[in-house]
């Protein structure tokens, strides 16, 4: 029952959205600000995508940085070896 509810008010406010855009496209000028909004909401995908490949390349700038230690630890025992098979 509660989802039947919720499915209509959700129902009733994308109407009512539909109509209120329907409204300001018809209002002088409202063309313009219903294109400027679908323009951003176009950039604001292209936001969102390019967020989530943030997300990629940190976990690989992780990975690196893992190397990186790992081969400067190796770089220093080795050094540490060198230098004691030489005294």
């Amino acid at each position: 029952m509660a989802d039947e509810k919720r499915t209509d008010l959700l129902g009733k406010l994308a109407e009512l959205s539909e109509e209120a855009i329907q409204r300001l496209q018809d209002a002088p000028g409202g063309d313009r600000v219903v294109g400027t909004m679908s323009a951003m909401k176009d950039r604001l995908d292209e936001l969102q995508r390019r967020v989530r490949g943030i997300d990629e390349l940190e976990a690989r700038l992780s990975a690196l940085e893992r190397k990186v230690e790992k081969l400067a630890k190796d770089a220093v025992s080795s050094s540490r070896a060198t230098t004691k098979a030489k005294s």
